[in-house]
């Protein structure tokens, strides 16, 4: 099955991390809070959801409801406790829960980059997202700084069918491993150099065979200490899934390292840095 890399540079990255740790809202749009800025967005070549999508900090953000009513969903309902909104539409229920970074649809999980909001008591999440959960294709036309959505016809492969299994277990086994105290992008970064050096000649081309790789030395310390076998938590599942699901903050590094505790600095002489994450080092 396919599967879209998202790469992202390291300026996304920063970008991301500040946007999770700060207010979202800054400067103005008619009949939004300040920090908004209106976009336009056609379904089909037909203008959609005019003054309702917005930017905010370069991520096109739509209400939910007012997109799910525009796919059609013979269901939507709002569970004030969770701050969730459920949506329904055939066989595939999707879950949009304020302040969460993903959104979750028939098992499988989608990475927003930034949290949904809840906004004057309407949810917003960014349109990317909430568009893959209903099989919408996505587009963007500079010229005319114009959201394309694409109806595909198709319904979303339940997460029980879409991931392996197999790759699942172990992923996220050793995200908990090696980055279980980290954000959820830090967790995700870790998934993507596993997945990365799948992809790569140089490695394994399995994910348990990456993660066990004894070529020039055991490639994880998680894998020699046993912490490998615990059990991986929730967030780190989750986290496994968005990787597989192909998020990807950059699909070239194939290291990493916290420094504080690395007991060997080869990577740091070898390899080109790429980026921070908490307290992992990357590199390509």
């Amino acid at each position: 099955m396919r599967k879209i890399k998202r790469t992202a540079l390291f300026i996304t990255c920063v970008a991301l991390i500040c946007a999770m740790l700060t207010p979202m809202i800054s400067a103005a749009a008619p009949g939004f809070p300040s920090g908004t800025t209106p976009i336009a967005v056609k379904l089909d070549g037909q203008a959609v959801m005019e003054g309702e999508s917005v930017l905010i900090n370069s991520v096109t953000y739509v209400p939910v409801r007012r997109f799910s009513e525009l796919m059609g969903a013979d269901s939507i309902s709002w569970n004030q406790k969770t701050s969730t909104a459920t949506v329904k539409k055939g066989i595939v229920t999707m879950y949009f829960t304020s302040g969460a970074l993903y959104v979750e649809a028939n098992g499988r999980y989608f990475f927003t980059v930034q949290k949904i909001l809840n906004v004057g008591g309407r949810l917003y999440v960014p349109i990317r997202a909430i568009a893959e959960a209903f099989s919408v294709d996505v587009a963007w036309d500079a010229s005319t700084r114009t959201v394309l959505l694409s109806s595909t016809g198709k319904t979303l492969v339940s997460g029980s069918s879409y991931y392996d299994a197999n790759d699942v277990y172990w992923l996220s086994r050793i995200i908990n491993a090696e980055a279980g105290g980290e954000s959820l992008i830090g967790m995700i970064a870790v998934g993507n150099v596993v997945l990365n050096r799948k992809e790569s000649k140089m490695y394994p081309n399995t994910v348990y065979g990456v993660i066990f790789d004894r070529v020039g030395g055991t490639q994880f310390s998680p894998v020699s200490m046993g912490t490998i076998y615990r059990t991986p938590s929730k967030t780190s599942i989750i986290a496994a899934k968005i990787c597989l699901d192909g998020y990807s903050v950059d699909d070239k590094i194939l290291f990493f390292m916290n420094p504080s505790i690395s007991t060997s600095n080869w990577i740091s002489k070898n390899r080109p840095f790429a980026f921070v994450l908490g307290r992992h080092y990357f590199y390509y």
